[in-house]
């Protein structure tokens, strides 16, 4: 029985997606959040954890893989590695911090930079700590101009009040999902093409 499931859950589609952002933004909160339903009110620097659940998109039983990284990485090859094993990424500053959202154009490029083969990289811009609209620092104009420069989708979302952080993980997973379709029809329509190419060639007129 235990295999049967092992089996079951490794044939699932699996999402990873990487949650990236200056240190105290809420990262830790927002993926606890999702994965938990719990809101964590005291922030410890996070070292990087993995996190794996199971759940339903769009009718469809999947696996997504998040990976909460830490603010302040020490060591930018270890970044690097991180940004290469992840299929999308959520792009978190806080509202309440203008830094934070001035760090997020250098965050975008170092994936860009990991990720240069990759045409277009699964991507949302976050904007947490919603419930805290009286300390705002980033007027919600100025990030979603941001965003469509960058084209990709701006959200705001409260770890604190639970406020849309379905929403991010979710609209990120279908976004990786679509690539990922793509990209399999791209590599099934080269290989007819090849098939085709090489039955011609085998054929020869006697």
């Amino acid at each position: 029985m235990a295999a049967n499931k092992a089996k079951n859950q490794s044939s699932l589609a699996l999402h990873k997606v990487i949650m990236v952002g200056s240190g105290g933004v809420g990262k830790s909160a927002l993926t606890l959040q999702f994965m938990y339903d719990e809101f964590v009110e005291d922030y410890e620097p996070t070292k990087a954890d993995s996190y794996r659940k199971k759940v339903v998109l769009d009718g469809e039983e999947v696996q997504i893989d998040i990976l909460d990284t830490a603010g302040q990485e020490d060591y930018a090859a270890i970044r690097d590695n991180y940004f290469r094993s992840g299929e999308g990424f959520l792009l978190v500053f806080s509202i309440t911090e203008h830094e934070s959202f001035t760090a997020t154009a250098e965050f975008r490029e170092q994936i860009l930079r990991v990720k240069a083969e990759e045409d277009k990289i699964p991507l949302l811009v976050v904007g947490n700590k919603s419930d805290l609209e009286d300390r705002r620092q980033v007027p919600v104009e100025a990030a979603r101009s941001k965003a469509d420069e960058w084209g990709v989708q701006y959200v705001e979302t409260s770890a604190k009040t639970r406020a849309n952080v379905d929403k991010v993980f979710f609209d990120l997973m279908r976004e990786i999902r679509a690539k990922k379709m793509s990209e399999n029809k791209d590599k099934n329509g080269k290989k007819s093409s090849k098939n085709k190419k090489s039955f011609k060639e085998r054929c020869c007129l006697l």
